[in-house]
């Protein structure tokens, strides 16, 4: 096949974006593909202002903030028994996977 296999992981944990990324790395290097990444890419934050009271006191402010965490893993030299080891990965709810070949 020697194709390039891009996946992109998005979650709003940054724990469960770093280990999804390992456990990827870790099967991919397995099936004897090369790998680059993972690669951070910018943080999303959303910043959302709620007034604490909803008739006076207009000056008293919440702040609530989401952030959303991405990496990119890059495939190269990838055969059937790679794509076939990455389709039975089981990855942590809660995690997007994007898989572009």
């Amino acid at each position: 096949m020697s194709q390039k296999i891009r996946i992109k992981l998005k979650s709003y944990d940054h724990n469960l974006v770093d280990k999804s990324a390992e456990k990827i790395v870790k099967t991919v290097k397995n099936t004897g593909a090369v790998v680059n990444g993972p690669i951070p890419l910018p943080t999303q934050k959303k910043i959302f202002t709620v007034l604490r009271s909803p008739h006076v006191n207009k000056k008293s402010r919440e702040q609530f903030q989401l952030s959303a965490f991405k990496r990119i893993l890059d495939i190269y030299s990838s055969s059937s028994k790679t794509i076939d080891a990455l389709m039975k990965l089981e990855l942590p709810s809660g995690v997007e996977v994007e898989i572009k070949v």
